[in-house]
């Protein structure tokens, strides 16, 4: 008979699952409120926390979230069993839906505290790790992982980390289907540089059905997302979801089939004022906000204007929703002149 965690576990892992990855200075709890004013349906990824920061550090400020980010998974860094299940302890507890571990990050940072991508190379112990986690939270916990790092060889490296991770109980695995090399690119570099290879993670797949597998890496549009989603049970979309928001109001209809209306950009801008406003009551700077505001009318009328006001006078002391309003006048100016001209 199914535990209700597993009952749990089944309907939060039901293909497809459309995701938008945890990404460092990007996705944190002001991005991830504005994201889900486009999609109730995606997995939302907090940034990177580093457990110890988790366990010694301002734990109110890296790990609150608004209630309306659900469902939202917290990742982890980490190599340290023992500190990575009292981190996912504490993430449970603050209501995360998921517990994630990094597996996959190749700055500077992670290699120099032997996390992140490296633990490619100790399959053991990241088996360690989930096991750990798995025995201290009732939530799925879960893997982020690269095809390999340096000169590993991807047929066998893959296989050996999902192997271990499986049978220590993680609930799905996710992976960038790059090489990260840690020596001679940077973070940046390791994004771009390194070639996709969806076929491995497809082949993956192929030879664990009954397992989530997860494809993350170079998917710009939600026409590719469904096309590996043909392949994989879910599909993680990174820098397209950040840099042109936009995408993400069709995702609740195209991915998942709801009977629903896309989010009209305009309106989603005007419902993020009075979040501007009572952030900036608490001191939270406007600037810190718009910035993930910016790439919402990329390829629209105006949206030159949009990003400059919003990147510009966004970031003058004092600055606050009169921003966005005013950023907001500029765009339906030049929609009406656009419409005017056809």
């Amino acid at each position: 008979m199914e535990s209700p965690e597993d009952k749990q576990k089944a309907r939060y892992f039901k293909a497809p699952v459309f995701a938008v990855a945890p990404m460092l200075d990007w996705t944190d709890r002001h991005c991830r409120f504005f994201h889900r004013k486009l999609t109730h349906r995606a997995l939302l990824y907090t940034e990177m926390v580093v457990a110890d920061a988790v366990l010694h550090g301002d734990r109110a400020k890296l790990l609150g979230f608004d209630a309306i980010e659900h469902p939202v998974a917290l990742q982890l860094g980490g190599s340290d069993p023992g500190k990575l299940a009292r981190a996912a302890r504490i993430g449970a507890e603050f209501g995360y839906d998921e517990i994630n571990l990094n597996v996959g990050c190749p700055s500077d940072r992670v290699q120099s505290g032997t996390f992140g991508a490296c633990l490619m190379r100790t399959p053991a112990v990241v088996a360690d790790c989930v096991a750990a986690m798995k025995a201290a939270v009732d939530i799925p916990v879960t893997v982020k992982c690269r095809i390999g790092v340096d000169e590993q060889d991807p047929e066998i490296a893959l296989d050996a980390l999902a192997d271990a991770v499986l049978a220590a109980g993680t609930d799905a695995l996710w992976v960038h289907a790059r090489k990260a090399w840690l020596e001679g690119l940077s973070p940046k570099e390791n994004r771009e540089i390194p070639p996709l290879d969806y076929d491995r993670v497809y082949r993956l797949k192929a030879r664990l059905p009954g397992v989530f597998v997860g494809l993350n890496g170079g998917i710009r549009t939600l026409d590719a997302a469904l096309d590996a989603l043909g392949h994989v049970a879910g599909v993680m979309v990174g820098r397209a979801a950040y840099q042109e928001p936009a995408l993400l109001a069709a995702v609740d209809r195209r991915i998942y089939g709801a009977a629903v209306q896309d989010p009209d950009p305009r309106a989603v801008a005007e419902s993020m004022i009075p979040y501007v406003e009572a952030e900036r009551r608490a001191g939270v700077p406007a600037a810190r906000i718009l910035k993930h505001m910016i790439g919402l009318f990329h390829g629209r009328p105006g949206a030159r204007r949009w990003r400059q006001i919003l990147t510009v006078e966004g970031a003058r002391h004092g600055a606050g929703a009169e921003v966005l309003r005013a950023a907001l006048d500029v765009v339906l100016a030049a929609e009406r002149q656009a419409e005017a001209a056809e």
